[in-house]
């Protein structure tokens, strides 16, 4: 995966065979996210790379991450559990998604034609994380930690196979990632985890 920002809006995420080809999804779409990156960066947000794609933090909280794929993009919100959504807006990523936390386009005049909602959208986010206020935890779920959340917010194949996951096995990534104090360790681990998240095993299975 990439690590320099600039690398996503050349080259692509490096996820997949099709990095720094011209059928990549970012190629495709270029104009499109270069337009959500700049009103994210008109918004004050500061600009970083998370899991191979461009994500967007304020006050050290994650606020929205932009993502390509084959026939959308979209701007994902990180604890889209808050948001008011007053323009109805925001969609679920998948079937499994509990909340609808994305702005999904599928052609490029989309952006400009919602760039004040978009721009609106991530003022209010972004008030959210100057307050502290965070999403209530699910006190019938096993506690994962912040980087965990993230990641799984940050990538919908992830979060749908996690979500699949029996209640043990999810506990397992819970209680392996917990075990360690370092966030840079934690979001290495669960970047290793990922392949055995999206074939179902737990996190000290083979």
């Amino acid at each position: 995966m990439i690590t320099a920002i600039e690398d996503y809006f050349t080259m692509g995420c490096g996820r997949c065979e099709r990095f720094g080809r011209p059928d990549c999804s970012t190629r495709r779409w270029a104009q499109g996210l270069n337009e959500l990156r700049q009103t994210c960066l008109d918004a004050g947000l500061i600009e970083t790379v998370k899991w191979g794609h461009p994500c967007y933090m304020h006050r050290d909280r994650n606020i929205v991450i932009l993502g390509a794929f084959r026939d959308n993009f979209r701007l994902t919100f990180f604890n889209a559990v808050l948001m008011k959504d007053p323009y109805s807006v925001l969609q679920k990523q998948g079937p499994n998604t509990r909340h609808p936390d994305m702005i999904r386009f599928v052609d490029i005049v989309q952006v400009a034609r919602t760039k004040s909602v978009i721009f609106s959208y991530l003022k209010e986010a972004m008030e959210y994380a100057e307050a502290g206020i965070k999403p209530q935890k699910d006190k019938s779920e096993v506690e994962l930690p912040d980087e965990l959340v993230d990641a799984l917010d940050a990538d919908p194949e992830l979060a749908e196979a996690f979500q699949n996951l029996t209640p043990g096995r999810r506990k397992s990534y819970a209680i392996n990632l917990s075990s360690t104090k370092k966030p840079e360790t934690r979001s290495s681990r669960i970047a290793k985890f990922r392949p055995k998240i999206i074939a179902g095993k737990g996190a000290m299975e083979q």
